[in-house]
């Protein structure tokens, strides 16, 4: 084993997190300052003190992560760092279940459930409660509500109340699924992925004798990205490390943007009063981004008051300072992105050096349009392209059988959203019409409603009140069609059903431009069939655009970035600053993006956005930019 070279493989800043005392350590390890490298560092510090690997615990939030720190802690102290406990919590957690799992009433094989096993436990518990056929949330929608309340340790009542609260949906009916599906659960020996953290606190909690037993066996335990961590992740590894106290942790409260899904990054700011006397160090030399990238993202983050004040400095040499662009609307948005992604790659920059980040899914509706149209290639991590989306392609369904009565595909799809509704229902009530269903025709509806399951025939026929209106706008059909059937149904069947109906909302404004139904269809067939050529592999066709939302972005790094909207509304979102008027977490969000760049970075605020009545609705620049300092940035004005 070589010995390791700390003092040269580490700036000042590193060095003296890896040499960290013994006891509570927290660091702050702000964005692109070598986080996974002082992390791995440590474990080799450790290792060279002579502490057994056996006895440190790596936690973390992807397989994928601990095995990269494994990896490079084998390259820095060789093979014997292959005993150290490494994985994420779940993994850690089933580990010591494995073990003591009758401890819990539980067999040793107990299985754990994958996503789809869930699925039908929970649509087997509906069913037996007479659920099923009503309007009732799907299983997604029901397990979504039961991991957030478990990650939040918070009643199920009071999640479906957040969540489902709004719709005509029975939330006893969802507590009591919730309750059989448990019960189902225990009956198969069986966990589910939320289980394993939840009957892993439960086995420390319940059985002293089993956490002192870990206690003793683990000297050291290191946990990443702190920030992220839910309540019952933060009280398992609080239990563990309570007698020694040997606890180091790793975050960026800057960058705790996860609460929607139940993370707390209140976790990273407690720990030093939940730990007294622990060592902060702070990590806050930047490698990643030139330092007007910088200079913005520390401008912007200075805003939030309750978090660890740090000021990213970097090691780059200074270049031009970022751009903000003001801009008319979406679709003038698009044209300067377009325009600017031909000028870098005149100028020698691969696409795929280049990624437009957006809050929202439906920000880069337009942009989507007009890079298929100039065949720029491009690619979505968020996600599929707007049109592809389930969501959409139900409600065009709709407009398509409307404009052709004979459209086998659309009829299907759009049959199939009622209940008791399958393929081979729909394939015999299509043929009982004749292969034909002309919307505007009220005997061919009654025909249909005729054919249709019992359990279908009232909900379709909530929809006479759209059919009386088939001639009007698409974008009123549209919005009829959703206000009359589609909006429950979106909220019984989508797990991330505001997104999707923000996304329909947008859907509306956009066939505004089109004069008719048909020509709104047309263009809608055109960008679908340019988007399959631009997917088509070529051997000359290896790059392109990234497409993202910023949560997916995290982590990730492009040398240059397009942040899209940034207007108050759009960014930060209305409903975040609807909710309770705190920008917090949006703030965080803008910091991230803004972070990911290492070169260029561009702010785009477009001021108009269409409004349902055909008028522009105007949107002021987003605080996050007119905070800004202006000697931070460069300006061009295409919309006075």
């Amino acid at each position: 084993m070589s010995k390791v070279n700390f003092e040269s493989d580490l700036n000042a800043e590193q060095l003296a997190a890896v040499r960290a005392p013994d006891g509570p350590v927290l660091i702050i390890a702000a964005a692109g300052t070598g986080k996974t490298r002082t992390l791995t560092y440590r474990v080799a510090w450790l290792v060279e003190r002579g502490i057994d690997p056996e006895r440190i615990l790596l936690l973390t939030f992807t397989n994928k992560a601990a095995r990269e720190m494994l990896e490079r802690a084998r390259g820095l102290v060789g093979e014997g760092v292959g005993g150290l406990w490494g994985g994420t919590f779940h993994h850690m957690a089933n580990r010591m279940l494995r073990r003591y799992a009758s401890a819990l009433g539980y067999g040793s094989d107990y299985t754990i459930l994958d996503q789809d096993d869930s699925r039908t436990l929970v649509k087997q518990a509906a069913d037996s409660l007479n659920l099923l056929g009503k309007h009732f949330p799907k299983p997604d929608v029901l397990l979504s509500v039961y991991g957030l309340a478990t990650s939040r340790e918070a009643p199920v009542l009071s999640i479906a109340e957040q969540r489902l609260g709004a719709h005509d949906i029975d939330l006893q009916d969802v507590v009591r699924v919730r309750e059989l599906y448990e019960q189902k659960k225990r009956e198969a020996n069986a966990m589910d992925f939320d289980d394993l953290l939840v009957n892993g606190l439960r086995l420390f909690r319940e059985h002293p004798a089993i956490l002192a037993n870990y206690r003793e066996r683990f000297l050291h335990i290191l946990v990443d990205e702190y920030q992220d961590t839910n309540v019952i992740q933060a009280a398992w590894v609080d239990a563990l490390a309570a007698e020694r106290r040997n606890l180091l942790v790793v975050g960026d409260d800057f960058q705790g943007i996860y609460s929607w899904r139940g993370a707390d990054f209140r976790n990273i700011l407690s720990f030093p009063s939940r730990y007294p006397g622990t060592s902060v160090f702070k990590l806050e030399t930047n490698y990643r981004s030139v330092p007007g990238i910088l200079d913005v993202a520390n401008a912007c983050i200075a805003g939030n008051p309750e978090q660890f004040q740090k000021t990213l400095r970097a090691t780059r040499p200074p270049t031009k300072p970022p751009m903000v662009v003001r801009l008319r609307d979406g679709d003038q948005q698009a044209l300067y992105i377009a325009d600017r992604i031909r000028r870098l790659r005149m100028a020698g920059r691969s696409l795929n050096d280049i990624v437009i980040l957006y809050r929202a899914h439906y920000h880069a509706l337009e942009l989507q349009l007009l890079l298929a149209r100039e065949r720029i290639p491009f690619q979505i991590t968020s996600g599929m392209r707007f049109f592809e989306q389930a969501h959409i392609k139900d409600a065009c369904a709709l407009l398509r059988l409307l404009a052709n009565p004979g459209d086998a595909l659309s009829f299907h799809r759009l049959l199939q959203l009622f209940p008791k509704v399958g393929k081979k229902t729909c394939d015999k009530m299509w043929s009982a019409l004749g292969g034909r269903l002309d919307l505007r025709d009220a005997a061919a509806r009654q025909k249909l409603a005729s054919l249709l399951p019992v359990a279908a025939r009232a909900s379709w026929q909530d929809l006479e009140e759209v059919f009386g209106i088939l001639d009007a706008a698409p974008g009123k059909v549209i919005e009829r069609f959703v206000a009359a059937f589609y909006d429950q149904y979106a909220v019984e069947t989508f797990d991330n059903y505001e997104r999707r109906s923000e996304d329909l909302e947008e859907l509306v404004l956009f066939t505004e431009r089109f004069e008719s139904t048909a020509d709104f269809l047309s263009e809608m067939a055109l960008l679908t069939n340019l988007d399959a050529e631009l997917e088509e592999p070529s051997e000359d066709r290896t790059e392109a655009v990234r497409l993202s939302t910023i949560h997916q972005a995290k982590g990730l790094e492009w040398p240059v970035v397009f942040i899209l909207w940034l207007s108050d509304g759009m960014f930060p979102s209305s409903r975040s600053l609807n909710d309770d008027g705190d920008d917090s977490e949006e703030r965080r969000l803008f910091y991230v993006a803004t972070t990911r760049a290492k070169d260029e970075l561009f702010l785009c605020v477009p001021a108009l956005r269409r409004a349902r009545d055909g008028d522009a609705q105007f949107y002021p620049p987003s605080r996050f930019v007119t905070e800004m300092p202006p000697a931070l940035v460069r300006e061009q004005n295409y919309y006075d």
